[in-house]
């Protein structure tokens, strides 16, 4: 909003400073200041609010230390991450941008599933929650949407490098020629990026062509599919992972920060040559919801970090689990995201473990055993005698590791 306001003021006036805002850099940081004071500064009001409204988490006993003590902190806390993302993106960014538009419509979907099964727990006495069935119902929605939008709309693109022969013919005539004329023009394209091979895209539709070249029509059936999927999984692991104070706040912003460098390098045909990966034309917008998302995660760490004085519940977790995954496909590095959230999918691992293995033990030998104290992996930690405080810090340093392994993938082939 503020973008096109200084736009028309410099288009027309040339007013002192409007300048700036064409800059992805400043609006960047003004978008992380601005969700960093909103987070930190509104959240204890919104916390307050939370309090007398008496949203307090109802706490099982499953014998967990200094687990008691935590009945009737508030929760829902997830709605200082959403505004705290939601303002000064729509503030900084240029709206119009597709995936800024895909990334509010993200957050305000899975926001408004988590606030109603955080709802449900709180008003309506069911511990239960929104039925998993009607979640599930809600993350293939979006992802039909998300998948959909990113295969049809015309604003989302890709451009190519062309052929080294061309390149180095090109080169030889003009040795100080623009990176943009290295590439080819813009294209629609199901390509995505595939980690640790020497030609490390990989293309939807190569699933289906195989059988016939004809069947390239339909690669938008296996894209959405492809969506989907990684909607599903990257929400319910978020989901599982916040269980214990900060978590799943600091595991997520590092993740969303490795994300944002990748949306920075993919969206700037300069680095995007020399780095020798996809160019993704108007992608580099996704930085500013990037930048203010990071910001709310981090203000939302004030009041998080133990002892937590707020839980984010569903209302938080699915948001960010929704979120990850979207920006991830849209910078088309969705598959890196098995190395980038790792602690997601220990998390999710975990849980099928356990209750797979429960359930074949029960049936094979009549007593049902298990492979951990308890899950999702976190909770074995506890029962294991660390305190959380030292399982959340190893956890951050674990996910700091994988964020820089995915980095690094832009060069190992």
């Amino acid at each position: 909003m503020l973008y096109y306001v200084f736009e028309y003021l410099e288009k027309h006036y040339q007013f002192p400073g409007a300048s700036l805002f064409g800059f992805l850099t400043f609006r960047a940081a003004m978008a992380i200041i601005l969700s960093l004071l909103i987070s930190t500064i509104f959240g204890r009001r919104i916390i307050r609010f939370l309090q007398k409204q008496q949203v307090g988490e109802t706490i099982r006993d499953l014998g967990l230390e200094g687990q008691v003590e935590k009945a009737g902190t508030p929760t829902m806390g997830g709605i200082i991450i959403i505004l705290a993302t939601l303002i000064p993106v729509l503030l900084f960014a240029k709206l119009e941008n597709i995936y800024i538009i895909l990334l509010v419509v993200t957050t305000v979907w899975m926001g408004i599933i988590g606030f109603i099964d955080d709802y449900i727990k709180k008003f309506k006495n069911d511990k239960e929650g929104l039925k998993g069935r009607f979640k599930v119902l809600g993350q293939v929605g979006l992802g039909i949407i998300v998948g959909a939008t990113l295969y049809f709309n015309q604003d989302v693109t890709i451009k190519e490098k062309l052929p080294v022969a061309q390149q180095q013919e090109i080169l030889a005539q003009n040795p100080d020629v623009e990176a943009s004329k290295l590439f080819k023009p813009e294209e629609k394209s199901t390509k995505t990026t595939i980690p640790f091979v020497k030609s490390n895209e990989f293309d939807y539709a190569n699933l289906i062509t195989w059988i016939s070249p004809d069947l390239a029509k339909y690669a938008w059936v296996i894209f959405i599919l492809a969506a989907i999927f990684i909607i599903t999984a990257v929400s319910n692991g978020a989901n599982l992972t916040d269980g214990i104070d900060g978590l799943a706040a600091g595991t997520s912003a590092i993740i969303v920060l490795t994300l944002g460098i990748f949306a920075w390098v993919s969206g700037n045909i300069i680095f995007s040559e020399y780095l020798n990966i996809m160019y993704i034309p108007r992608v580099e917008e996704i930085t500013i919801y990037i930048a203010a998302f990071v910001g709310a995660l981090i203000g939302f760490l004030w009041y998080n970090t133990y002892p937590a004085q707020v839980f984010m519940g569903d209302t938080g977790s699915l948001t960010i689990g929704g979120v990850i995954a979207v920006i991830a496909i849209a910078v088309r590095k969705e598959w890196l995201i098995p190395v980038l959230c790792g602690i997601f999918l220990a998390e999710n691992l975990s849980v099928v473990m356990q209750v797979s293995y429960f359930k074949y033990t029960k049936k094979k030998y009549g007593e049902g055993k298990r492979i951990f104290k308890m899950s999702p992996l976190h909770h074995h930690y506890q029962k294991s005698g660390y305190h959380e405080s030292k399982i959340v810090t190893r956890f951050w340093i674990v996910g700091i590791l994988l964020a820089i392994l995915t980095i690094v993938t832009l060069k190992i082939r």
